[in-house]
């Protein structure tokens, strides 16, 4: 992180305050007692504004909101940009910079009304802002990896396949103030899907002007959020402040965010302890116990909706093979995993969809989808051992070399570690660990230029669309290149029904998932994080970002 500890040292000493905070990927993993930092005053302490400094951990890839689909730019872009519609604490829709709406009996049409809003160069956003901003994600000249969360517009997947044009899709500009927007069925989470970073508007003279340069130059990076993006030094720190033209100013209280990417975790803990920085994700494991000992108010474990997995390239050998993976995938200890490597309270995976997303009927998936098969102990590697022999490597002989690749981190070379000894141990295999910095790593990944590699989802929303729909046939985030008409057919009944046989169609598409195992699931995330005392109203969602638009601070 360069000379960022030093600098904000002395910048604490040269008077800049530095504030006290409250305590507790798409990508997360992970002495003494951290202190309280901040600065000290003899004056009462007063709520208010000033800066609070967040460890993002790894800078990130993009912050263009079409292009992202990781959490730390997202955590960016909703700082920066506002979609038609916001979350509360609950992650359900309120009005964003749609102040009203009307929808069609059938659930397909909405029709959205814009309030006065500005960007923050001051000129209006408008409905055409959201058309085009929409279209661009969709069109696959832009190749985005999201671009199948648009699918439920209006004819959107065949645009997005080269079918149909761009003038097709479902939305339109009534006029500057009214958006009509034509979905393919009823979508019962469409008003939070709105919130999302791919639904953000963009301004179509701005990002045409430099498509590619845009969201890298911060004098073109025009948003209309609660605070605007001023400097971004790779590596080091992204500034934001305040947006004076956001249409809600007097309930943003901070003057601004410092995001800082500090990639090692210790390294991070130790900035927090010198009350240098106010947030940070993946608290060191051997830190934990130790803090939960003390009740460092500082310290807290938030739920997260998430799944930490392993992702198989199943064009690659040996992996091309079910049974190679389920052998892999039956050798782990995943509760030794959670208990000894990782120490945040996470659970041992049984699917792929985590736990506490309710069915249709209130039910929870992933208790009725049930395990799959497999264990969250060892009690399955002798089936693994028949699995592994039968695909042609009795004992793991003849296994080829083959290596785990994961993004550089900490935590992420423990459980790779871990995962290694098993597989050596229960199979007899040997695997090679590399690691690479957080951007290539996504490259790699998303070009399938690995065969074994980390992975990690968080929820987009709340449903168990948001883990299953990444893995159809030519998705955007299927890295794994799988592809199965019966997985397929599977979500598209799921996209296109409502209630029980909606959620049948989903339980089906997880089984198929799971029978194929193009995903090793290794356990459903927590968020282990410290977060100052003295932050307020600053909810973290369990789908990742914290939400600063009306935070205040005690310095």
């Amino acid at each position: 992180m360069k000379k960022r500890l030093i600098a904000l040292s002395l910048a604490a000493v040269l008077g800049v305050t530095l504030l006290a905070g409250c305590g507790g990927s798409k990508e997360t993993g992970e002495q003494p007692a951290p202190t309280d930092g901040g600065t000290t005053t003899e004056e009462p302490a007063q709520a208010g504004g000033g800066v609070i400094i967040h460890n993002l951990g790894s800078d990130p890839k993009t912050i263009d909101p079409a292009l992202n689909s990781a959490v730390d730019g997202h955590q960016v872009i909703q700082s920066a940009f506002e979609g038609l519609c916001r979350v509360d604490e609950n992650q359900k829709a309120v009005p964003g910079m749609a102040e009203s709406w009307e929808v069609s009996e059938d659930g397909v049409t909405y029709t959205f009304h814009l309030r006065d809003a500005k960007w923050t160069d001051g000129q209006p956003v408008k409905a055409g802002d959201f058309v085009y901003a929409w279209k661009r994600a969709v069109d696959p000249a832009t190749a985005a990896e999201y671009a199948y969360q648009m699918y439920y517009l209006k004819n959107a997947e065949k645009i997005n396949a080269g079918e149909m044009s761009l003038d097709d899709l479902g939305v339109k500009a009534v006029d500057d103030k009214t958006l009509e927007v034509t979905l393919e069925s009823a979508v019962p989470y469409f008003l939070e899907l709105l919130a999302f970073p791919t639904y953000m508007p963009v301004r179509e003279d701005i990002v045409s002007a430099d498509p590619e340069g845009w969201a890298l130059n911060m004098e073109t990076y025009i948003s209309n959020g609660p605070f605007k993006v001023t400097e971004w030094n790779h590596d080091d720190v992204m500034k934001l402040v305040k947006n004076e033209n956001y249409y809600d100013a007097d309930k943003v209280k901070l003057d601004g965010i410092d995001y800082v990417f500090i990639v090692e975790s210790s390294t991070a803990f130790s900035a927090f302890e010198a009350g240098e920085i106010d947030y940070m994700e993946a608290v060191p494991s051997e830190q934990i116990a130790l803090l939960q000992e003390k009740n460092d108010p500082n310290f807290k474990i938030y739920p997260y909706l998430g799944d930490y997995f392993y992702v198989f390239n199943v064009n690659a050998e040996p992996v091309n093979k079910p049974e190679v993976r389920k052998a892999l995938a039956y050798a782990i200890d995943r509760k030794q995993i959670v208990e000894q490597v990782t120490k945040a309270g996470q659970m041992p995976a049984k699917g792929f969809v985590p736990a506490g997303i309710p069915m249709s009927d209130g039910k929870d998936f992933q208790e009725t989808s049930g395990d799959h098969g497999m264990a969250e102990d060892l009690s399955k590697v002798e089936e693994a051992k028949k699995l592994l022999a039968d695909a042609g490597y009795p004992n793991g002989e003849g296994f080829p070399a083959v290596e785990i690749l994961y993004n550089t981190s900490e935590g992420h070379k423990a459980i790779a570690e871990a995962i290694q000894a098993m597989w050596k141990d229960n199979l007899g295999i040997n695997v090679e660990l590399r690691n690479e910095e957080w951007k290539v790593f996504q490259t790699t990944r998303n070009t399938k230029q690995y065969v074994i590699a980390r992975h990690g989802w968080i929820g987009d929303y709340v449903d168990p669309m948001t883990f299953l729909d990444m893995w159809v046939t030519g998705g955007g985030n299927n890295d794994a290149d799988y592809s199965n008409p019966k997985y397929d057919e599977a979500i598209a009944k799921a996209k296109s029904s409502l209630g029980a046989e909606r959620d049948q169609a989903m339980l089906e598409a997880e089984k198929v998932l799971m029978e194929d195992m193009p995903v090793m699931p290794i356990y459903y995330y927590t968020n282990a994080v410290m977060f100052r005392e003295g932050i307020e109203n600053a909810p973290k969602s369990p789908l990742g970002p914290v939400d600063y638009r009306e935070a205040t601070v005690k310095r």
